[in-house]
């Protein structure tokens, strides 16, 4: 009976410790902002949200790549405090993009929804600094 919990607990930390390194996988590439922006990663690509009072930018990477915007849009939520503000992003070269006035500080969170064409929608959380 020893031997059979002792192979149990084995078992188990060898699991965990598989999981636990599964979870910090290899992508052959960086998390890191090329832009200036803050970078996130979902569903096994990464965002880059560049914001400005007068711009804001995505910029999309597959694979430290950049992704295809052609035919793409963007929903981008800005909250600031209490004040919730909505946003569409447009194809705009490499990247998607709205121009205007946005009222951005540290501590504003952007929720972006993001359908790439040919794609389920991301979701894609942002805390500006």
């Amino acid at each position: 009976m020893k031997k059979t919990q002792t192979l149990l607990v084995s078992t188990l930390f060898a699991f965990a410790a598989g999981a636990f390194a599964a979870d910090k996988h290899d992508h052959g590439h960086e998390h890191k902002s090329l832009h200036g922006g803050v970078v996130v990663e979902a569903s096994d690509m990464d965002f880059e949200l560049v914001a400005k009072a007068d711009q804001i930018n995505l910029h999309v990477r597959d694979h430290g790549k950049p992704a295809s915007v052609q035919g793409a849009s963007a929903k981008l939520t800005l909250l600031n405090g209490s004040e919730k503000s909505e946003i569409q992003l447009a194809p705009a070269g490499d990247k998607l993009e709205a121009k205007g006035s946005f009222k951005l500080g540290a501590g504003t969170k952007a929720v972006a929804t993001v359908t790439l064409a040919g794609k389920k929608p991301v979701n894609v959380r942002f805390a500006l600094k």
